[in-house]
């Protein structure tokens, strides 16, 4: 949340909290905002209209991608707000019509969150590798098909909590002593 009024942001806080929402940052200027978004993965950024240090706009264009914003501002200006991933509310807040659009929104995160982890993981090519050979490590010293093989690192990786890569790596180590 980025508001030029610290108060103003802490009571916003406040409301969002009591209704079961997570506020990662309360912010007075853009370049704070930013900062705090650049260890968050995605989420929902509420603003106002003019900030210290910049216009909604420009804090817009330098979130990363998988953010979204709530503009909070007067009827005048949202009037020549007209951008696609911007979700506009007039003032005076009403608490309610909030809670309401910030739950709507963030569904609309969570299933870009749910899109993105469905995605399959993309492997470097040394990584391949070591997954290859660690198969056909156990392969010919255990008489396993490949499938048999591919499982059994799955296994050993979700059992270990590290991952697949990872547990290829170690029985490397292992079964080559």
């Amino acid at each position: 949340m980025v508001l030029p009024k610290l108060e103003d942001g802490r009571n916003i806080r406040n409301i969002l909290v009591r209704n079961g929402f997570e506020v990662a940052a309360v912010c007075t200027t853009g370049a704070q905002a930013l900062q705090a978004a650049d260890g968050l993965q995605d989420g929902i950024v509420i603003t106002s209209y003019k900030l210290k240090d910049m216009l909604y706009e420009g804090l817009q264009e330098n979130l990363p991608p998988d953010f979204d914003m709530l503009l909070v501002a007067s009827r005048n200006l949202l009037a020549g707000c007209r951008h696609d991933r911007i979700v506009c509310l007039a003032q005076p807040l009403q608490v309610q019509e909030l809670v309401n659009t910030l739950r709507m929104m963030e569904n609309v995160v969570e299933r870009r969150r749910k899109k993105r982890q469905e995605k399959p993981k993309v492997r470097r090519p040394e990584e391949e590798a070591v997954l290859k050979e660690a198969k056909k490590l156990l392969m010919e010293r255990n008489h396993m098909t490949e499938e048999e093989a591919h499982r059994y690192l799955q296994k050993c990786s979700m059992d270990s909590g590290t991952n697949l890569v990872e547990t290829a790596q170690m029985v490397l180590v292992i079964k080559g002593l």
